[in-house]
């Protein structure tokens, strides 16, 4: 089974380099970021017409969640639960697979714009939320994979040059603090399952030629649940589609989970 996260920036643009990726990389499921559509503009029948399914929280102009599945999900919820807010970051649904259901959210957490704004503040009870929730998801679906666009480098290795982004948001401490606490539920960065390449981002800024120079930093995360990670076989960050015309400013990120070798044994 595949898992993929892509913060698209908007679907209505990258439609077209959506589906190219898809064709290219046959998916279990494609959690997508920055819809930046609403719900009723969602391009169902783009996704029906090449097999898949979707499950997706739309939002005019900002935010914009979605999960693209080769198979039809259940239980699908939208938002936090307990957490009231008009902005549309999670989407949750559940897939069969050979180890039981799965439990797939696609994420897009808050950027915080500057530590001194009321959106970082707004981030921060955000993820408090994020994480109230997922103990409680973690207690009902043990087998959870929760991908997107954290908004935060965890470490100084995911970050191009950490003395310059010292005092911005991405990098703080309470950011770090936040997504530390996910871990510290059972989570693992599946990236850093494995050894990888230094300099090795997920974002890179449209200016100063930041792609070409490779002046990123890895802010979307595959997190999987303790129950999931013994089956991950790798996670790579595809940085081709970084190189398109009119390209999203992140690359996707894949987990690949194996279920046969443990299921045998």
């Amino acid at each position: 089974m595949k898992l993929a996260t892509w913060n698209i920036n908007s679907l209505k643009v990258r439609l077209p380099q959506v589906l190219d990726w898809l064709a290219a990389n046959p998916v279990d499921a494609l959690c997508l970021q920055e819809l930046k559509l609403a719900d009723e503009k969602f391009p169902l029948d783009a996704f029906t017409e090449i097999g898949y399914h979707a499950s997706w929280a739309g939002q005019k102009t900002y935010n914009g969640v979605a999960v693209i599945t080769s198979t039809a999900a259940t239980d699908i919820q939208r938002n936090l639960p307990a957490y009231e807010d008009h902005q549309q970051r999670i989407i949750a649904t559940t897939l069969a697979s050979p180890i039981g259901d799965i439990r797939v959210i696609s994420a897009y957490c808050p950027n915080g714009q500057s530590l001194d704004s009321d959106k970082y503040q707004y981030k921060l009870k955000w993820f408090d939320a994020l994480q109230s929730w997922l103990r409680d998801e973690l207690e009902r679906y043990p087998r959870l994979a929760i991908l997107g666009d954290y908004n935060v480098a965890p470490k100084d290795e995911d970050v191009h040059d950490p003395l310059k982004w010292v005092g911005d948001v991405l990098v703080s401490e309470p950011e770090r603090k936040a997504f530390d606490a996910l871990l510290d539920l059972g989570f693992t960065d599946a990236f850093r399952q494995f050894e990888q390449e230094e300099k090795s981002f997920t974002w890179w800024d449209y200016r100063r030629f930041a792609f070409r120079r490779n002046a990123g930093l890895r802010i979307d995360h595959v997190l999987l649940s303790e129950a999931l990670r013994p089956y991950c076989a790798a996670c790579v960050i595809d940085k081709a589609p970084r190189a398109n015309e009119q390209p999203s400013d992140h690359a996707p990120v894949i987990a690949t989970l194996d279920f046969k070798a443990l299921v045998q044994a």
